[in-house]
């Protein structure tokens, strides 16, 4: 076990490497100065050459990406006494970092990866990303909770009763889930439900997890707003783990040890949900995992359409202002999250099914 989960460890740490590489990359060669964007294009020289050199952008690329990657590691190397070096031990902005070695000149030190500062606010990165995400982490999971308790329900159901009313009815509603797109689904739903229906509904087109009072009583919790764009999030999904649900349902029905345990005098319902349902769950696990850590990948379009303060809007609002230590913050946070959710899946895999061993 602790072998597997340091090699995928080790893979995950590769992918994240090419996610750092890749990225960078692509925000260097992009068109576009940060700094004549913080100024205004009417900036004279000499200040966006001076915000230039504050942001390290006038070094050249190669540096530039050395450093980057020596602020992300948490083992890094840096120089001691040359303050004008960019490699120089600032202890202000590596706060909490522990020296091991220490040489006369340079010094290697344990801390924590540094994501630098916002461009445009000037906050650390950090604090950006951890304001945002408990609230894309509550939609996405809420979306998920409802795909995945509504979608095991729906395709047990249809699996039960194949070629039913039911069964049909619940096919092409899984489709036509699969196929909206979720920037469709989001103005579909703000439209019906929070302005032709809203009356009846009481629901808001816009609004995230704390609201501003408009009779200037500062902000209050409106846990309402997360229904439509947890819905909005969650109809993909659902369609999926439905579609999953009844398939591998009907072909564990159809095994040896199925018609085995019917044989045995076991009841319908003993046989679902101790033989046939758990053997099944493994590819309904498979799409929960990707789901979940997709949807806080993907949530952007529907964070923006209904205003949810979450980290699709956070990266929006840094593609929008060039804010290249933002970006790559939260594609990093996210590269995590989704690495950690395979390990996760592959080790809940052994325990859901004997057959599957980790090596």
């Amino acid at each position: 076990m602790l072998r597997f989960i340091l090699k995928r460890l080790w893979y995950g740490l590769l992918v994240l490497f090419g996610v750092v590489t890749l990225v960078f990359v692509l925000f260097n060669i992009l068109p576009g100065d940060p700094a004549r964007m913080m100024l205004g294009q009417r900036a004279d020289i000499s200040s966006v050459e001076v915000i230039r050199k504050d942001l390290g952008l006038d070094r050249p690329l190669r540096v530039q990406y050395a450093l980057y990657l020596n602020d992300l590691s948490p083992l890094s190397v840096h120089r001691l006494h040359d303050t004008g070096n960019p490699f120089w031990f600032d202890e202000a902005k590596y706060a909490g970092a522990i020296k091991l070695v220490s040489g006369k000149e340079r010094v290697l030190v344990l801390k924590k990866p540094y994501l630098r500062r916002s461009y445009q606010t000037r906050r650390e990165v950090v604090q950006v990303i951890a304001e945002a995400f408990p609230k894309t982490l509550l939609l996405a999971a809420a979306a998920m909770l409802f795909a995945t308790l509504l979608g095991i329900l729906i395709g047990v159901y249809s699996a039960l009763h194949k070629d039913s009313w039911f069964d049909r009815l619940a096919m092409v509603l899984s489709v036509l889930g699969m196929s909206l797109p979720s920037f469709f689904a989001a103005i579909l739903f703000a439209w019906i439900f929070a302005f032709v229906l809203a009356d009846v509904t009481g629901l808001n087109m816009t609004g995230s997890l704390f609201t501003v009072d408009d009779l200037g009583r500062g902000e209050y919790f409106d846990l309402k707003n997360l229904i439509l764009p947890a819905l909005t999030l969650g109809i993909r999904p659902l369609g999926i783990i439905v579609e999953l649900t009844r398939s591998s349902l009907l072909d564990s029905l159809s095994q040896d040890y199925i018609r085995t345990a019917r044989a045995k005098g076991l009841s319908q319902f003993h046989v679902v949900t101790r033989h046939a349902l758990r053997n099944a769950l493994n590819p309904v696990l498979t799409a929960v995992s990707g789901w979940f850590a997709s949807l806080m990948a993907g949530a952007v379009f529907v964070e923006y359409v209904f205003d949810w303060k979450g980290i699709g809007v956070v990266i929006v609002d840094a593609l929008e202002k060039y804010d290249f230590p933002v970006i790559m913050g939260a594609v990093l946070f996210i590269s995590v999250i989704l690495i950690l959710i395979n390990l996760l899946t592959d080790i809940l895999y052994a325990a859901l099914d004997p057959r599957v061993k980790l090596g």
